[in-house]
């Protein structure tokens, strides 16, 4: 019988990635050897979708080419905003996504035209339009411009929401959470789509699997929880009396612990920094020590700490972000991750395809219709 520690396939490998390790060998989160320290530090968002998907960081000169590449691939084809157009006004944006990912997936199939690479760019570079198309369209009744003429996809994202130049440290901000959530191995989405691409399936069908992953509150959609809980209250106390309520009546609280950390999450403290600078000049600054009093709590009490979706929840927020857009971001960065993979995948591909451990009945005779009672 199957081991009942391996549920989940918790700690079951599944297969070999040059791509990152998640707390292995005495190493932290790590995108092909680079602490996600150093890149969250130093490096932009682009460069690091450069290392995913190229494995190696892009000198001056490749950096730039391919910043200029992903701004030429923003435009969106008429026969996509066409279905944006007819895509429900009340449709979750994640579904959005998926749908316009498959549809682009229609007009642009991948052939020799349209290689691997050019896919995952064009994805990267055009998913932000996606999104922002439709919700202006539906809200406004505005067919916008997915081109901004920003020159990353965090301030392009961000210009193409509120219309204007956005704020630098909202820029960094969001870049940063790009880069902390670009990759973390095979995580459900990623393993996902690494199984479809497994059944020498097309580029595009792996990542709309990704994406329909991501869209579930145990995965990606723990980050809009996340927000909706900590909007709940006003004040630390109010915030420490309502989680232990919470915690009284068995709640689950969404963006604690993690499957594979067991101490912390090297994300979270990351993304706290930020959160903690944004709030400084909000009007709502109080969701900050909301959220403080919250994680001391948790930690008091059941000894779990933060993931990244804990704090990224209220730094989105601080950005002026919808809810409903947290995840999609997600989207928008994993993407590069996916795509790593899916590429990595194919080099050395065999069929995905585990045992079960059968718990049915035992073998039984077949009765007509006529003779059972």
């Amino acid at each position: 019988m199957m081991d009942k520690k391996a549920g989940g396939l918790a700690g079951i490998v599944v297969g070999d990635t040059a791509i990152s390790t998640v707390g292995k060998e005495g190493m932290d989160l790590n995108y092909r050897g680079y602490s996600i320290h150093d890149l969250a530090e130093f490096a932009s968002f682009e460069e690091v979708a450069y290392l995913l998907i190229h494995g190696e960081l892009p000198n001056q000169t490749e950096l730039q080419a391919y910043q200029e590449k992903l701004m030429l691939l923003r435009e969106l084809p008429s026969p996509l905003k066409t279905v944006l157009e007819a895509i429900p006004a009340k449709t979750h944006p994640m579904d959005v996504l998926r749908t316009g990912c498959s549809m682009l997936g229609t007009i642009e199939p991948e052939t020799k035209q349209y290689t691997p690479q050019d896919i995952a760019d064009r994805l990267i570079a055009s998913t932000p339009g996606m999104l922002l198309y439709w919700y202006h369209f539906h809200k406004e009744g505005k067919r916008i411009k997915t081109n901004s003429g920003e020159p990353n996809i965090a301030s392009h994202f961000l210009y193409l929401l509120h219309g204007k130049k956005p704020n630098p440290e909202h820029v960094r901000a969001l870049d940063v959470s790009l880069i902390l959530y670009a990759e973390h191995e095979f995580n459900a989405s990623t393993f996902a789509a690494r199984v479809t691409t497994s059944t020498e399936s097309d580029f595009y069908s792996a990542i709309v699997s990704g994406i329909g992953t991501l869209r579930g509150p145990l995965h990606g959609g723990a980050n809009e929880a996340a927000m909706e809980l900590i909007a709940k209250f006003k004040t630390p106390d109010d915030a420490e009396n309502g989680i232990r309520k919470m915690l009284a009546d068995k709640a689950k609280i969404m963006g604690f612990g993690h499957r594979v950390y067991k101490i912390s999450d090297p994300r979270s403290d990351i993304i706290k920094v930020w959160s903690k600078k944004l709030s400084e000049n909000s009007p709502e600054a109080y969701l900050y020590p909301v959220s403080e009093r919250i994680e001391k709590l948790m930690w008091e009490e059941k000894h779990l700490f933060p993931n990244l979706d804990f704090y990224s929840a209220t730094t989105y927020h601080y950005c002026g972000i919808p809810t409903d857009m947290f995840t999609p971001l997600f989207v928008m960065s994993r993407i590069t991750g996916w795509s790593a993979h899916i590429l990595e995948q194919r080099k050395d591909n065999r069929l995905i395809r585990p045992d079960a451990n059968y718990n049915g009945p035992a073998p039984r005779a077949f009765e007509p219709l006529n003779q059972r009672g």
